[in-house]
C-alpha cells in the first residue's frame, strides 16, 4: 500500500478481510439510500442504471459495480407524468470490492419471500 491507502489502513482495527467486507456494505447503503425516490421511467431508466454504476465505480476498492432497474413498473405508453419513484423492490445491483488479496462481492435483490430488497454478501475470497 502507498500513501493515502495505507493512511486510510492505519484508522482500522479489523482484518484486510473484514475491511473489505465493510466497504462492500458501505457501497450497497450507498445504493440504495442515495437513488431510492430517483424519478425515472422507460426513457431514463438506461442512464440512470449507468449512473448509478458509475457513481459507486469512483469510490475506493470498487473493482466493479452493475446496477439494474426492474422495468416491468413502468408504462410503455406513457406520457409527461408517466414515470415512477425508484424503489428498492426496483433495483438489482452487484458491486466486487477488492482490497489487497481480499475480494468481496456483495449484492442486492428484492427477495419476494422476505418482501425485502435484501443486501448481502455473495463471494469472499
Amino acid at each position: 500500500m502507498e500513501g493515502r491507502d495505507q493512511m486510510a489502513a492505519g484508522k482500522f482495527a479489523c482484518t484486510e478481510r473484514e475491511r473489505a467486507l465493510f466497504e462492500a456494505g458501505i457501497k450497497m447503503g450507498t445504493i440504495y439510500h442515495q437513488f431510492v425516490g430517483t424519478p425515472v421511467n422507460l426513457r431514463t431508466v438506461e442512464s440512470l442504471e449507468e449512473g448509478m454504476s458509475s457513481a459507486i465505480s469512483v469510490q475506493p476498492y470498487v473493482e466493479s459495480a452493475k446496477v439494474r432497474v426492474n422495468r416491468s413498473v413502468f408504462t410503455k405508453d406513457g406520457d409527461r407524468y408517466s414515470y415512477v419513484s425508484l424503489t428498492g423492490d426496483m433495483m438489482d445491483a452487484v458491486v466486487t470490492i477488492r482490497i489487497g488479496g481480499t475480494r468481496v462481492t456483495a449484492e442486492m435483490r428484492y427477495d419476494k419471500e422476505l418482501g425485502y430488497p435484501l443486501m448481502y454478501v455473495s463471494d469472499i475470497c
